[in-house]
């Protein structure tokens, strides 16, 4: 099994070797890759030093699997170019998530769509794979109508620089390091990604169109105001969903406590719910404050919170590639 990560070290790269590491994925070979900037650094996993190589590189030695997490000009340029040598890519950026021709997947919930046909397989948005997370097993006993959410997305979404704008801002130091159009600490920007002609930003668009994808259902309704807070540690998610049947509100706290990879944190009376700063570096979904929407029937709300660089990302990209060894679609 001879593996490569390209985009080894970005913030999702660097998460991705860490859940390599703490899940003991086994494997032969490991290639590094990132940016022509970064060639010839080193890294050091397991005790052992990398080089990081030039994709071209990697694409000579052919590996077995490699998990992209480089952004989307990067996956169209070069995930075809590891396809054509019978490596599987699965790639964490939007490039490919709403190809027709490819597939888009939280093993949990669809894995099971994976064939050894499949040469570049999509990683969903982080925002999207922590709401279908919960949403999924509900979906299947009460069948979704309409999903109103709005996010709260930690600055690790935006990466390092966005990370380092908010503490200097914090600290009272400009470097001018500036990626988001305003002040991030201290604030809320209802602008995540680029705004469309429709007015909804990218972000908004990726949870509607990925989540009908994931669900194989394009009926559900689905409407998103995504938010960046200056926050470190996970995605927060409001999420208030219409089902065409009634609902028990202990049987579906009883489905989600069934869930694997999902936790549920409902003790209100204790001031127990999901916060991002306890989800940070743990790969389950934390779901709290269920409750019944009272303005309409059969209508839940709920508050969904993940670390967006674990389940969100690193963690769901190593979990297809795992999937793929176990069902041995590929070495």
């Amino acid at each position: 099994m001879r593996l490569a990560v390209v985009g080894a070290t970005g913030l999702v790269g660097q998460e991705m070797l860490k859940v390599l590491e703490e899940r003991q994925v086994e494997f032969d070979e490991l290639y590094l890759a990132a940016s022509p900037k970064s060639a010839g650094q080193k890294i050091k996993f397991k005790g052992k030093e990398y080089i990081i190589k030039r994709m071209e590189e990697v694409i000579s030695l052919a590996p077995d699997v490699a998990i992209f997490s480089a952004g989307g000009g990067t996956s169209l340029e070069w995930a075809p170019k590891f396809a054509e040598k019978g490596t599987v890519v699965i790639d964490n950026s939007s490039a490919w998530r709403m190809d027709p021709t490819k597939k888009l997947v939280v093993p949990e919930i669809n894995g099971d769509v994976l064939t050894n046909e499949d040469l570049i397989i999509a990683n969903p948005n982080c925002s999207t794979i922590q709401m279908v997370m919960a949403l999924a097993p509900l979906h299947r006993r009460y069948k979704i109508r309409r999903i109103v959410v709005s996010t709260y997305q930690s600055v690790t979404g935006t990466g390092k620089d966005a990370v380092q704008q908010m503490m200097e801002e914090r600290q009272g130091v400009a470097n001018g390091i500036k990626v988001y159009p305003h002040r991030i600490d201290m604030n809320a920007l209802p602008h995540i990604d680029s705004f469309l002609d429709n007015g909804y930003t990218k972000e908004e668009m990726k949870m509607v169109n990925e989540t009908r994808k994931i669900l194989n259902d394009p009926t559900i309704g689905v409407t998103s105001t995504t938010v960046r807070i200056p926050a470190i540690g996970g995605h927060s998610e409001a999420v208030n969903v219409e089902f065409y049947t009634d609902f028990d509100l202990k049987e579906v706290r009883e489905i989600l406590e069934n869930t694997p990879g999902v936790a549920v944190q409902d003790d209100v009376k204790n001031n127990v719910y999901p916060m991002p700063i306890n989800a940070k570096g743990k790969d389950e979904v934390f779901v709290g404050r269920l409750r019944r929407d009272e303005s309409q029937p059969n209508t839940l709300n709920m508050w969904i919170v993940a670390d967006n660089l674990r389940k969100g990302a690193a963690t769901n990209a190593v979990q297809i590639a795992e999937f793929l060894m176990e069902k041995s679609l590929v070495s």
